[in-house]
């Protein structure tokens, strides 16, 4: 049995394909296309059945699959890709088979542990929290957290995934009335804080209010490729207010402080580590009874509060879940981070028939998603997908052109 059809006797037991409607056009088209007949590519995306399903459609364009091993995986799935005869790899062994000469072509990262290798062709991070790793990198790397389609799975689909680890944990239930504070506005913020508010929450939201007026004018002023400062993580602060959110400065030590005291749940997601670290934060912290949780890769709150203190021991909430994000909020985060790896193949291509120097220079670097690539998925998943009404509502009505 050849490993699409393994991992297909995984996955149609479990999701329908209006769950994933973009990774299932990509897997049908790419079945006649084969854009990766012949390369190697390195997927480093947390391990679990729901990702695999972006190993299923990199497998039907061609792809060798080599699965770069996360930190954040289901060890079921980990020995299920061994036991197929798929290496689960990592970093440092495959800096160990670069010295013998063994490279892969395509590395598709999550975080940026993988940027410390040298493919043939390209990167494709799927994070905002990884693009700091690629700040010098000599070959193009597509930031697939830098356009719209994240917002599926950051907005929509964290938010759902913090209040699921909520209830796992028999701490949800009724949320009317309670008092939620988050910390960040950016899509994983802005995504918990209006989760709250359908959940009859009364949120506040702590935000760096001058940074993100400096981010919406790097946005602004952005052309297609970029550097790491140019690719802001956005910031939703007018979207919450909207929202009847209340939006505190982060400097405001005082009234954040008492917010703190003063809150059932606080939940970080900034991105930043040590981002609640004041010495006026930490004492707010260790005394208050909020139930404090974190939602970002990095320790935010700092070595000063246990990691008793937070759940998951400061690891983010959603993954003591089985499936972290539901497939039908990634499904388009997974969508472009393959399509991305295909456009990579298409540009070097080309630049294997262009004796332009300068060509080559410039398709190094960090760059956006092409526009065309997350309209043609973003419409998929509007017209096939069981959320599309969602990200209409989301998006402010089906969209025709980028925002």
């Amino acid at each position: 049995m050849d490993l699409q059809s393994i991992l297909s006797s995984v996955l149609d037991e479990v999701y329908e394909k209006n769950e994933y409607p973009a990774l299932a056009a990509l897997e049908s088209e790419w079945t006649h296309t084969r854009p990766f007949d012949g390369l190697r590519v390195l997927v480093a995306t947390p391990i679990y059945r729901n990702t695999m399903t972006e190993y299923r459609a990199l497998v039907a364009g061609g792809a060798d699959l080599l699965v770069g091993f996360s930190e954040f995986n289901d060890p079921d799935v980990v020995d299920f890709m061994r036991e197929w005869g798929v290496p689960v790899v990592t970093p440092a062994e495959m800096l160990e088979a670069e010295s013998r000469g063994e490279f892969v072509d395509l590395v598709l990262d999550c975080a940026g542990p993988f940027a410390v290798l040298h493919p043939k062709i390209g990167f494709v991070e799927l994070t905002r929290s990884g693009v700091h790793y690629y700040k010098d990198a000599e070959k193009p790397v597509y930031v697939a957290d830098s356009g719209i389609v994240k917002r599926i799975e950051t907005s929509l689909g964290t938010g759902d995934g913090y209040f699921r680890g909520l209830e796992k944990l028999g701490l949800g239930g009724d949320f009317e009335g309670k008092k939620l504070l988050v910390f960040g506005s950016g899509k994983v913020g802005s995504g918990i804080a209006l989760q709250g508010v359908r959940r009859g929450c009364n949120v506040t939201v702590v935000t760096d209010l001058k940074r993100g007026q400096s981010q919406t004018a790097n946005s602004e002023n952005a052309e297609h490729s970029a550097a790491p400062e140019t690719m802001p993580a956005g910031d939703f602060s007018a979207v919450l207010e909207q929202n009847d959110v209340a939006v505190v400065d982060c400097h405001d030590y005082a009234t954040v402080a008492s917010l703190i005291e003063n809150s059932d749940f606080v939940v970080t997601a900034t991105g930043v580590k040590n981002a609640l670290a004041a010495p006026e934060l930490t004492e707010a912290l260790l005394s208050t009874k909020a139930i404090l949780a974190n939602m970002g890769v990095e320790d935010e709150y700092g070595e000063a509060v246990p990691t008793e203190k937070v759940l998951n021991d400061k690891g983010p909430l959603n993954f003591i879940l089985e499936e972290p994000t539901h497939l039908k909020y990634i499904d388009t985060s997974l969508a472009l981070h393959a399509a991305l790896a295909e456009r990579l193949v298409q540009e070097a291509a080309t630049l294997e028939d262009s004796s332009d120097a300068a060509s080559a220079e410039i398709s190094a670097g960090l760059r956006f998603p092409p526009q065309e690539i997350e309209q043609r998925l973003l419409t998929i998943a509007i017209q096939n997908g069981v959320i599309g009404p969602e990200i209409c509502s989301m998006l402010g009505g089906i969209p025709t052109e980028m925002d």
